[in-house]
Parts: structure tokens; sequence; C-alpha cells
């Protein structure tokens, strides 16, 4: 399947499952609650296919699947029959009609925590978090250098990659000092401190991942492969040797190593190789070549090749994933608020919004990455849908629920003058919202 329909496919299968777990959130509950159900669409427009059930519900999938809707008999919308108006939402006490609106956001949580469970217990296939440090960065200004392997971040163990880079992202919007604990590549311990109070206020989250300069790192100095007959076979370097030093030189990764052939190559196509092989370290004499691959520019080759970035699979029994997924879901909505807050705030960039498009491409890399990411994706959606429906503003669901706490103040409905503008309102936000979003979308992918 091709990238472009593979995100299209994955993006109505997310959005699927997602806005009719939401939906039927509102709907169980307003059924509990004795008010009648119209209407269940997921999508909006043109009816696909349209389903009326022996209670007269209208079940319904519509053409445009960014939402949907549950419509209960209101005494709003006309005239309700004598007969009807125990089954009406409005007649309803004021603590049902609360149930009934924050129930499609509290299902979106339920999915996401049970969704996380999930994703513990089937187990995520990961990398263990070494790290590439760019040159004069922050991070290297802290003292981390390349080849460092993140043992905990704030006093909390980081076992993963993803661990360490949703806790980076999190720790960056909020702009505080940040306590790391690492273990170089000689195996000792120590602790750095990242200054994420020096990066300037406003900018989006991608750059200033950027300027901190931390990143995955691209292979460890363990070797994969060697090529027989070239130079590094010769001078008797095996597969799974990790290679310490060229020429004395200490390596933190693969592109260390890469430039470091390139650079004393230069000088001398004899080079003297530290090897770790067992435990022991041992060093060899290789003698470069330089040839041109494929096409490209000669250049100072050894023959081998990196092994795979180290596994690690995050994966707890059923009653420690619950605890695990409880943890994700508070930390993951504490940082999608505060990275909201400061959007409104303008201390962080409205580029960090994602629209379809950026949702789409996700949605088909993670499924591409196997089961326990793509339900790790489909939970983190789930809860943004969650805290982005509470949200107090007017046509979506937190919006209806500040109506009624007002309704509870007051001990008067809102008028209905106020709840139309406030409609309006609702809506310029969102299609706002939805633009900047779309926008960021297509300048990502000219940009990249």
């Amino acid at each position: 399947m091709s990238p472009i329909l593979g995100s299209v496919f994955w993006l109505l299968v997310t959005l699927g499952v997602l806005v009719t777990f939401h939906e039927f959130g509102h709907y169980w509950v307003a059924r509990r609650c004795g008010v009648k159900v119209l209407r269940f669409s997921v999508g909006f427009g043109r009816p696909l296919w349209r389903r009326v059930a022996k209670d007269g519900t209208e079940y319904q999938i519509a053409a445009i699947p960014l939402g949907g809707y549950v419509k209960m008999l209101d005494a709003r919308e006309g005239d309700v029959a004598p007969e009807d108006r125990a089954q009406e939402f409005t007649g309803k006490p004021i603590w049902q009609r609360i149930a009934i609106v924050a129930a499609g956001p509290v299902f979106n949580l339920i999915f996401a925590i049970a969704a996380f469970w999930a994703t513990f217990v089937i187990g995520r296939p990961d990398a263990v978090p070494f790290i590439s440090v760019a040159p004069n960065s922050l991070a290297a200004q802290a003292g981390m250098v390349s080849g460092d392997r993140i043992v905990s971040i704030d006093g909390n163990p980081t076992t993963t990659w993803s661990e360490a880079g949703e806790t980076l992202v999190y720790a960056v919007v909020g702009r505080s000092p940040l306590p790391l604990h690492v273990q170089g590549t000689d195996g000792t311990q120590r602790d750095v401190v990242l200054p994420l109070q020096k990066l300037p206020s406003g900018g989006d989250v991608s750059k200033d991942l950027t300027a901190l300069g931390l990143s995955a790192q691209a292979g460890t100095t363990l070797v994969g492969a060697v090529t027989p007959g070239d130079p590094a076979a010769r001078a008797g370097v095996q597969g799974g040797d990790r290679i310490i030093s060229v020429n004395g030189r200490p390596l933190g990764d693969f592109e260390a190593l890469t430039k470091a052939v390139q650079e004393e190559a230069a000088k001398s196509p004899t080079m003297a190789l530290v090897v770790e092989r067992a435990g022991k370290q041992q060093q060899l004499t290789v003698i470069a070549e330089k040839k041109s691959v494929q096409g490209q520019p000669p250049r100072w080759l050894v023959g081998i090749a990196p092994a795979p970035p180290e596994a690690a699979i995050l994966r707890y029994p059923p009653g420690k994933a619950f605890t695990a997924a409880l943890q994700t879901t508070w930390n993951t909505a504490a940082g999608t608020l505060s990275l909201i807050g400061k959007m409104v705030t303008g201390q962080a960039s409205a580029k960090n919004l994602s629209g379809v498009i950026g949702i789409a491409q996700v949605a088909n890399d993670s499924a591409g990455r196997g089961l326990a990411w793509f339900l790790t994706f489909l939970g983190s959606v789930s809860l943004s849908l969650a805290v982005l429906n509470l949200l107090p503003i007017p046509v979506l669901d937190g919006g209806h629920l500040l109506y009624y706490l007002i309704e509870l103040v007051k001990g008067r409905p809102v008028s209905e003058r106020t709840m139309i503008a406030g409609q309006y309102v609702g809506l310029a936000l969102l299609f706002t919202m939805m633009g900047v979003a779309f926008f960021n979308d297509i300048q990502r992918i000219f940009v990249s």
C-alpha cells in the first residue's frame, strides 16, 4: 500500500474507532437517563449507510468522517408530542444533562487507558535510549556526549527511547531545568542538568528539540557485519565487536566512527582500531581503501556496517500495566494541557498544532510499526480528543458543560440569544484552529 493510501486508510480507521467510541458515550448515558435518541451518526453530511432500529433510533455512517453526533429529542428544535415529553433532553435534571454531555470525553479517556494498558501487556518494541548529541548544542553544553545512555529523567527510570522522547517533549514545553542520569560508553554514570530555561519562548517543539541537540542514536559502534575481503575483515574485525577508538580518538556512535575514518585515513590509510570483544579490548591495524560506491565520490572505506539499535521491549504484567497506563494517561493529559496553555499565552507557537494530514501520516507510520505502536497512537489521539472536547469552547462538550455550570449558579438556563452568540464564537475559534493546523501540515510537507 502506498504511503498516501495507507495514510488515508489508517486515518479512517482511527477516526472511525475514536468517533464511534466518543459518540457511544453520549448515546449510552442518554439512554440510561431516559432520553430518546433520534440519530446516532458517525460522520457528517450525506449518509452512506443508514438503518432505523425498532425503537426509532436512526443509525448512519455519513460521507465526511471528521466527527459525529448524537441527535436527541430536544424541545429547542421543535414541538415535542405530549407522550414523548418524559424522554426530552432539556426536561431532564441538570445533573443528568451534565452526565450525558461529559460522557463522550469520559469514554475517550476510558479508551485511552485501555489502549495504553493493552500496549504495555502486549509489549511495545523500542530501542534502548542511547543518544546522539549535536556539537555546541544545549545538551553538549550540559556535558552530554554521543553514545551516552539515558538511565533516568528527573528521577524516573527510563528504559526506552520513546519514554525518553515523550518526557523530553513535555519538559521542553515546561522550560524548566531537567535533571538526567546518564551512563557513558566507558560504563561510568553521572548526573547532568539540561538548561531548558535557555530555550527561547514562543518556538515550536520541533525547533526546540533541534536547539536542544538530543536525538536517538543512529547506531552504536557495535559492528553488525564485516564485508569479506575488505580492510576490516583482513585486519581481523568481527561482527559483534564494539569499536572503542580510531588512532586514539574515542567514539560515541557510528557517525563519529565514519567521520574518524575519513579524517584519519586522509592523514594515513594505516590506522589503529581498538575493539572490545567478549569484554576484552584489543588493538587491530586496518589499512583503509579509497573507493567509489554506487557512483558516489570516492571515500575512505574499511568495510563494516553498524548493528541496528539495541532493542528494548516495554512490557508489564497486567496489574503493573494498568498502573503504567494510568501514569501515562496522566502525564500525557498534563503535557497536552500545558502545551495548550502556553500556546494561548504565547509562550509556545501555534506551529505545534497538527491537523488531519499530520494525524494521517502518524497513523500510517504507527500502524506500520506494529499493533502495540498503533494502540499507543490511538490512546494518545483519544486522550487529545477528550482534552480538546472539555475545553470551555461553545459547540464543544466543554462549552455545553460551561452553560450548565452557569445554570447551576444562576438557577436558570442560559438565554437562547447567549447560546447562539456562543455558537458563532465557538465555530470561529474551531475553524481558526483547524485552518492553522491544516496550514502547519502543508508547511511541514513542503519544508521537509
